[in-house]
């Protein structure tokens, strides 16, 4: 699923586990932007940081395997 941007504060679930992940950080790389997300929880400060590449199309862009889950939000 895609949407028109990424942007930091949004929420997006993953698909294997159904787990709910915060967007952290935005920051490119050469030709290619990556995303930052942290575990949305309780135990989110003892977890690591998972880094994502971004993917761009005419539609927006995306978190290949999470969906996001504020649809009505932005």
């Amino acid at each position: 699923m895609s949407v028109k941007m990424i942007q930091l504060g949004q929420v997006w679930r993953n698909d294997q586990s159904g787990r709910n992940y915060l967007v952290t950080k935005l920051y490119n790389e050469v030709f290619s932007q990556y995303a930052l997300l942290r575990q949305a929880d309780s135990g989110a400060t003892s977890n690591d940081c998972i880094k994502v590449k971004v993917q761009k199309s005419a539609d927006g862009s995306a978190l290949p395997g999470y969906t996001f889950t504020q649809e009505g939000a932005f």
